[in-house]
């Protein structure tokens, strides 16, 4: 009989609280570009890298977070990932050049991608005993991270029309510190004993998402055809495939391939990634619209994106787990896609001329609906059939996919809205037609997750999502590990 720890409630806040702040970390710096361009003197064309230098240090590194996590101890790499964030945060918040500010934001995605996968390992064995009490705790955790990249957008227009824009990475010092003296309430987990880090396949992996992450983000200025992206794009793939024969002669790979035989992890995965390519250039580019179209500033155009922050919370919290266990991940997983397209569509229909109440607000709360409606069932999916023991390798997987996938989704979107008009500032008619384009753009990756979905998940229901479904026994576990190894 598991033991249940009477504290874990409150556990669960620490770990929502964490995995708030780390995905808030990528979207908090927005509205504070145009300032940080102007006191650290960056060009336009290096200023994307105050987000992308955090994006391809976190999704790297995820998988090697996730190792470390099962191999040292949860608890020890979640202190340790606030320690590092907490020191890239002073980084970036004191810089005086660009790339000072680049190399603080690269440190806080290093701590980021140490804290995501713990988070979500101390979470499966505070809740593991009780599918009904994962389900909910997964809905509460889960909502945390959409909340936290649109809150990010508020907070960031909040700290940049009031105080400065070093306030966005000094609000990480004393959050962080409260996080570290609260660490108390998490379950201490022994390290596993046995085994060793994958030093070559952490290398390979992370080399080759970087780079071909890198080669996108920079191909709209080199040229898609040239040389260098080509010759880049073919490194990035060739360090990935690296990476796989590495992992199939490791004693002790980083990530065991016979993992993906899990039942509903690949197309989970994959699900992960279109929602993450379509969720985020859509509140990217909405506040765009909300700034450089309809004029707000940087405060107003944080608030007019709180509704979807709200149906969010609320649905996330109150409904999730309840769809989970009635209906299974596949249909709320296609569902939700499509439902995320169908509000895409509608904000591509924005006008130059448009209002927030029009152009935005109905039209954003569908595309938020879709996006309650997958992503928990998506996360469940990929987390709950692998064993405890993995627990952290499938969340580092299932976080990589969901940033990689944000990564290169804003990357090609970016390209796509510029080529259409959206780098014509000051021309409103120009800048809608790009952010239109950009908006059908995605609607059509969610759409395409959704197909996936639809073709590829196997039956209607996963056992774990279904409360009166029974956990696996611990003998069942460990029989899944050994296969795994």
């Amino acid at each position: 009989m598991p033991t249940v720890n009477p504290r874990r409630w409150w556990a669960l806040a620490v770990l929502a609280a964490a995995q708030f702040m780390v995905i808030m970390d990528t979207s908090i710096i927005g509205v504070a570009l145009p300032e940080m361009q102007r006191d650290l003197g960056f060009s336009q064309g290096d200023l994307q890298w105050v987000f992308n230098a955090y994006v391809i240090a976190f999704g790297g590194l995820l998988l090697l977070g996730g190792r470390l996590s099962d191999l040292l101890g949860a608890r020890k790499v979640f202190v340790a990932g606030w320690g590092i964030l907490i020191a890239g945060s002073a980084v970036a918040a004191a810089a005086q050049s660009a790339w000072v500010e680049v190399a603080g934001r690269a440190v806080q995605g290093v701590g980021g991608a140490l804290i995501a996968p713990a988070s979500m390992t101390l979470l499966m064995m505070l809740f593991g005993h009780s599918p009904k009490e994962l389900g909910k705790a997964l809905a509460l955790y889960g909502a945390a991270a959409p909340a936290g990249g649109t809150a990010g957008v508020f907070l960031g227009g909040v700290f940049t029309e009031w105080a400065s824009w070093p306030w966005v990475f000094i609000i990480y010092i004393p959050i962080g510190i409260a996080t570290l003296l609260a660490t108390g309430l998490l379950p201490a987990v022994a390290a596993r004993r046995g085994g060793g880090v994958d030093v070559l396949g952490a290398a390979a992996v992370t080399a080759g998402l970087a780079l071909t992450v890198f080669t996108v983000v920079r191909a709209p200025e080199t040229g898609w055809g040239t040389a260098q992206t080509v010759l880049q794009l073919i490194a990035g793939t060739a360090l990935l495939v690296v990476f796989v024969l590495i992992q199939r002669s490791a004693k002790s790979p980083l990530m065991p391939l016979a993992i993906w035989r899990t039942p509903g992890l690949g197309v989970s995965n994959l699900a992960m990634a279109l929602l993450g390519a379509a969720w985020i250039p859509m509140w990217y580019f909405l506040n765009l619209y909300l700034q450089q179209v309809l004029g707000y500033g940087a405060f107003a155009s944080g608030a007019a994106l709180l509704p979807m922050t709200g149906l969010l919370m609320v649905f996330m919290t109150t409904a999730s787990a309840r769809l989970l266990g009635r209906f299974g991940p596949k249909p709320l997983i296609t569902g939700g896609l499509l439902v995320l397209a169908a509000g895409l569509v509608w904000l591509s229909a924005a006008r130059p001329t448009g209002s927030f109440v029009v152009d935005v607000l109905p039209a954003s709360l569908v595309a938020a609906l879709g996006m309650a409606l997958a992503y928990i069932p998506t996360l469940m999916t990929a987390m709950s059939a692998a064993p405890q023991e993995q627990a952290g390798l499938a969340s580092g997987i299932v976080n990589t996919t969901y940033q990689v996938g944000s990564a290169l989704g804003l990357a090609s979107l970016t390209a796509l809205a510029t080529s259409q008009g959206a780098g014509a500032l000051g021309d409103l008619s120009a800048l809608t037609n790009g952010f239109s384009a950009a908006f059908l753009a995605a609607a059509g990756i969610a759409a395409t997750g959704a197909v996936a979905t639809l073709a590829l998940m196997r039956g209607k229901a996963h056992p774990a999502a279904d409360p009166a479904a029974s956990v696996p026994a611990q003998g069942e576990a460990k029989s899944r590990q050994a296969a795994a190894s």
